[in-house]
């Protein structure tokens, strides 16, 4: 069956037109935008975000999509020996006219208020153990498949594997020291999120798939990691910084869970997750080789964060890691 009839079979959906929406393959019916997805032993994970986006919506986030039941009222549809959920999104943009830094604040700020904190979709107070399971995934996976097959990109990632496994070691050891500071605020109790947060909010639509619960220093850490790839991005990131603290001030832990995890090379491992479950190694050598490049300028920037932040980590008895 065409997608297309399953969707007005299942949900009364007559799309007009396929189209591409914030990096998405979406179906446009009238002023809705569909967009389908397929679960895969994660249902738990589904279910919570989508309650989750609810709550968002629910909050005058416009652009938030939401998952929407069939007409016989179930979420979870057969298409093709899979089981789908249909998110709805209005193609509109954010109502709030504000910029990144205190708009990233008050999704934080509405998100704290959340009353129940999710089990599946949180990584809350769990960076260190998710980090050492990452760290020992890769390395076995990617060993495995480099003995499979010798190409060109895997022995380049085998090359660069202890140099990522050292700066892995590196963040992990700093969060574990990092969870013995007591110096924290209101600001740091758990929020929803976003699994990488790349300036989500200010995108047409928000897509439930993407949203965890955690540390808000999750958000504010990927946003910076994207900065410092750039050049020059010092005016970018202290006003950033400087505009969510006059909505919510932060903590000597919160800069340090900050810091920790953009010590942790989850650009590099994105990239390399991405090649191992895609098997298409063409561009993936090219994608490394650019992630490896920009690696030097990721690390002069981030060597200056706490100076960028505006900080004195001296008179804070804040640990820097004097290696970059």
């Amino acid at each position: 069956m065409h997608i297309s009839d399953w969707l007005y079979e299942h949900y009364k959906i007559h799309p007009e037109t396929k189209r591409w929406v914030a990096g998405k393959e979406c179906y446009q019916a009238g002023q809705y935008v569909y967009f389908i997805t397929s679960i895969e032993n994660n249902e738990i994970i589904h279910m919570e975000q989508a309650v989750v986006a609810y709550y968002i919506a629910e909050n005058s986030y416009n652009h938030m999509a939401i998952p929407i039941p069939n007409h016989q009222g179930e979420w979870l549809t057969p298409y093709q020996d899979k089981h789908c959920i249909v998110v709805q999104g209005t193609d509109v943009g954010p109502s709030h006219q504000a910029t990144s830094g205190s708009m990233l604040a008050q999704f934080h700020q509405m998100g704290s208020q959340y009353s129940y904190e999710p089990k599946a979709i949180s990584s809350y107070g769990q960076w260190k153990q998710l980090w050492i399971d990452k760290v020992s995934w890769m390395e076995q996976t990617l060993e495995k498949a480099a003995q499979e097959k010798a190409t060109p990109y895997y022995r380049l990632a085998m090359d660069v594997l202890p140099y990522i496994i050292g700066l892995s070691e590196n963040a992990i050891q700093y969060i574990g020291e990092s969870d013995q500071e007591l110096r924290f605020q209101e600001s740091d109790q758990g929020t929803i999120a976003f699994r990488r947060y790349m300036d989500q909010l200010q995108q047409p639509v928000m897509w439930p798939m993407e949203l965890v619960y955690d540390h808000p220093a999750r958000d504010i850490a990927e946003f910076l990691r994207q900065a410092f790839l750039q050049q020059n991005p010092q005016a970018a990131v202290t006003h950033f910084l400087r505009e969510y603290q006059t909505i919510r001030p932060v903590s000597v832990f919160f800069w340090r869970l900050v810091y920790a995890r953009l010590l942790f090379p989850i650009h590099l491992y994105d990239c390399l997750e991405r090649n191992l479950l895609a098997e298409q190694k063409g561009d993936g050598v090219e994608q490394l080789e650019e992630l490896l490049r920009l690696q030097a300028r990721y690390e002069a920037n981030l060597s200056r964060f706490f100076e960028w932040a505006e900080l004195d980590c001296d008179l804070l008895q804040i640990p820097v890691l004097h290696w970059l």
